[in-house]
């Protein structure tokens, strides 16, 4: 099992644009998977992830353009 990169509450906070307190509230919740060492909570990318994953609408579409958009009908 690869090492996993951590991060804590501010750098998710940021990375999200949200409040840290938000973070810690989706922790305390249990939405978000955290761990508590001694200076603060860390969380793990592929937990970050899993939530990022629980909380989206619906998945991105298939990309068939070249540009990594969709094609518009054009052949």
């Amino acid at each position: 099992m690869p090492l996993d990169q951590y991060q804590t509450v501010k750098d998710v906070a940021d990375r999200l644009k949200v409040a840290e307190a938000t973070v810690r509230h989706w922790i305390k919740l249990g939405q978000l998977r955290a761990i508590d060492i001694g200076k603060g909570w860390r969380i793990a990318n592929t937990d970050l992830n899993a939530f990022l994953r629980l909380h989206q609408t619906a998945p991105r579409p298939q990309s068939d353009g070249p540009n990594g958009s969709e094609s518009e009908g054009k052949p």
